[in-house]
């Protein structure tokens, strides 16, 4: 069964078959069972282990797609899991919320720009990368929430952002074009 898989604004295609798991195009040994008599799963993935506390948020179904709260070694981390048609309905949906105009991707934490993935001018479509930003070791793609032209690009690679600061501002292609 293939899910499409978010951790920290990082999305990856996960293709899961008896006891192995494509993990973006990388096949490994994955195990996931039950700790007996406790609410804790072991995880189990190539030579790695993990003891995981998972707790289904709402939205998640029997067969393991939706929103999830994972807890790690004292860490939580949020997963979103969804089948192919649970993504494409979700990709619907958040087209029609874009509004028209501009619009700014702004960095959703403090961080630092590791790289700008496009210049002014460009035309992008919707999903695509736009800037990688890293954050608690983690580095994290903010993507296009639609399709558009750069019209500004605020940051360049090597600086500190805090939360909420403007990374990337997309035109609707004709606006941008004609000026």
């Amino acid at each position: 069964m293939k899910y499409y898989v978010t951790v920290a604004d990082e999305a990856m295609e996960v293709e899961l078959a008896e006891g192995r798991a494509l993990v973006g195009g990388k096949d490994v040994e994955a195990r996931l069972e039950a700790v007996p008599g406790t609410p804790l799963l072991r995880l189990q993935v190539g030579d790695e282990a993990w003891t995981v506390a998972a707790e289904r948020l709402e939205g998640a179904d029997g067969a393991g797609a939706g929103r999830w709260a994972l807890t790690i070694g004292g860490e939580r981390v949020d997963v979103v899991v969804a089948d192919p048609r649970a993504r494409a309905a979700a990709v619907l949906a958040s087209v029609a919320r874009v509004p028209l105009g501009e619009v700014v991707v702004s960095a959703p934490m403090p961080g630092l720009v590791v790289r700008v993935l496009v210049p002014e001018g460009e035309r992008v479509e919707a999903g695509a990368r736009l800037v990688v930003l890293e954050a608690m070791k983690m580095e994290n793609a903010l993507r296009a929430p639609r399709a558009g032209t750069v019209a500004r690009v605020h940051v360049r690679e090597g600086v500190a952002v805090e939360k909420g600061a403007p990374l990337v501002t997309l035109a609707e292609g004709r606006a941008a074009q004609g000026g």
